[in-house]
């Protein structure tokens, strides 16, 4: 098994008693949040940072939410309707629904963010063919016509943020650079600071469903005045101003570090997500060397599972999976077909794939964000891997926000400059295709593209697991990605904080201090 260095400080003891005090304690009504990675995009539809979707999920509301059987649930919908052919859904929007800055919110506006997520998100990519009109009714109704049923409708209305309708014209391929929602709690412009800190307040105007919170449904109550997110790239330091109360929660503590929290008596862990986050080495196969399929089955190959896992999240087994295939550990579509097409991992053979496959010494780019431990640490793995199998690998250390700018860029010159990196998925997204971003790889594979659209249409779950068994082939035989394993991160929080909810991301409704 290759070993690398633990990545934990070795003054872990100290660095929790001796990191710089931040300030007094926050007050009852105040929640101060020391998120995963500084917030260095607001908008999830363009980045897909899971950053971003926590400060969406504060400030926008949804047309529906997911219950954690990943059933989709009224949010801002009232009611719907669909005609006996499935191909007329309409929607009505329940009272008092209001933008933050003031304005009610119009079904027009929900066409718009419809819109605009269905450019660049997997349930949307898929519907848009399949629509023959989306149109505003009035003010409080909307319908979409449908030119074959599409199964997946409510599932997909779970996604789009709902912002107003000029924001909504902007381009999914452009960034938002404000957020400006309906939910419980309002994003302030002037108190951000790129790389610091970023702040929000509770929307007065914000009225919750009745119905108790459950997941990513129901009552959204927010009991905080303030929500101050404090950036922190020392996780050291966050533990220790999460052990003298100057912060209340840390969202991603090191692995390294939660043995001596869950000694600390002011300070709780928690696994708030069962779903966890899949981990994958992303491959730019629009470009060479990873053009060249044969190459990536190579590397897919090469991967061993426990190693990746290991490096990133420790020794305790019960924090991570291994042997996993493409959709999350547990879910419905959880499968092992085509992996006994992996050819075996040891040294003399894998250098033999990478020969077959003509590699002619290219260099592989592998960018790994330094500011997120994990992420360096599932970097550093394979980069020792894939030179083992004899490739020319170029390690490229750089913050999370310029790699996502990187592979996001529409420029030819920053979209193509990259080879490879490794990044983690929230776990209710790779449960299934519906909202399986990575299986569409930089250059969509038809094959894929086709099997995905065959789920889609899937008219039972039955259905939908046999397909989900050719989608996993399909990935075997042409991989966009590599699957590194997955595995569940424990929020840290201090004692008074109550409420913390089950939730795939973290959601600041139903907290409160006790």
């Amino acid at each position: 098994m290759l070993r690398l260095p633990r990545r934990a400080l070795p003054f872990l003891a100290a660095g929790l008693l001796g990191a710089p005090a931040l300030a007094q304690q926050a007050s009852p009504r105040t929640l101060r949040y020391v998120p995963s990675t500084d917030l260095f995009s607001l908008d999830f539809i363009w980045s897909s940072s899971a950053v971003a979707l926590t400060a969406s999920l504060m400030v926008y509301d949804c047309l529906y939410g997911l219950d954690p059987q990943l059933v989709a649930q009224r949010q801002m919908v009232a009611g719907e309707e669909v005609s006996a052919d499935g191909l007329r859904w309409s929607f009505t929007l329940r009272d008092g629904l209001k933008f933050t800055t003031g304005e009610p919110v119009r079904a027009i506006d929900c066409v718009a963010s419809i819109a605009r997520w269905a450019q660049r998100r997997p349930i949307g990519l898929r519907m848009t063919p399949q629509v023959e009109e989306m149109k505003a009714l009035d003010d409080k109704r909307f319908e979409i016509r449908l030119k074959r049923p599409f199964p997946q409708m409510l599932r997909g209305l779970t996604e789009p943020w709902v912002m107003p309708e000029r924001i909504s014209k902007i381009t999914a391929f452009t960034e938002v650079k404000e957020i400006i929602g309906s939910g419980p709690y309002v994003w302030l412009k002037d108190e951000w600071v790129s790389g610091a800190s970023a702040a929000f307040r509770r929307n007065p105007d914000y009225i919750p469903r009745q119905e108790p919170p459950n997941y990513l449904a129901g009552g959204k109550v927010a009991n905080f005045d303030r929500v101050e997110w404090v950036t922190m790239p020392d996780a050291a330091g966050a533990a220790a101003a999460l052990q003298r109360g100057e912060v209340d929660y840390v969202e991603r503590p090191l692995f390294d570090l939660m043995p001596r929290l869950r000694r600390l008596r002011d300070v709780r862990l928690q696994k708030t997500d069962a779903f966890g986050w899949a981990a994958y080495l992303h491959f730019n196969n629009a470009v060479p060397p990873f053009d060249n399929v044969a190459l990536r089955r190579a590397v897919v190959a090469a991967i061993d599972q426990t190693e990746f896992m290991q490096a990133a999240v420790g020794g305790d087994t019960s924090l991570f999976h291994t042997g996993t295939g493409i959709f999350t550990p547990g879910s419905s579509m959880d499968t092992k077909a085509g992996q006994e097409t992996l050819p075996p991992r040891d040294p003399a053979t894998l250098r033999r794939l990478v020969a077959e496959s003509g590699y002619k010494g290219e260099k592989v780019v592998l960018m790994v964000p330094s500011d997120a431990p994990h992420l360096n640490a599932m970097g550093l793995v394979a980069q020792q891997m894939m030179t083992g199998m004899g490739l020319n690998v170029e390690f490229q250390a750089m913050d999370l926000g310029t790699m996502f700018s990187r592979w996001r860029s529409r420029d030819r010159s920053e979209s193509t400059n990259w080879s490879c990196f490794p990044l983690t998925w929230q776990g209710v997204g790779t449960a299934s295709p519906a909202a399986h971003v990575p299986l569409l790889g930089q250059v969509p594979d038809p094959e894929m593209v086709a099997l995905i659209e065959a789920w889609f249409q899937a008219p039972d779950l039955a259905a939908q697991q046999a397909k989900a068994v050719e989608i996993q082939r399909r990935y075997y035989a042409n991989p966009p990605f590599g699957n590194l394993g997955s595995y569940v991160w424990p929020v840290a929080y201090r004692a008074n904080v109550q409420g913390a909810m089950e939730a795939p991301f973290t959601v600041f409704w139903n907290m409160r201090k006790g």
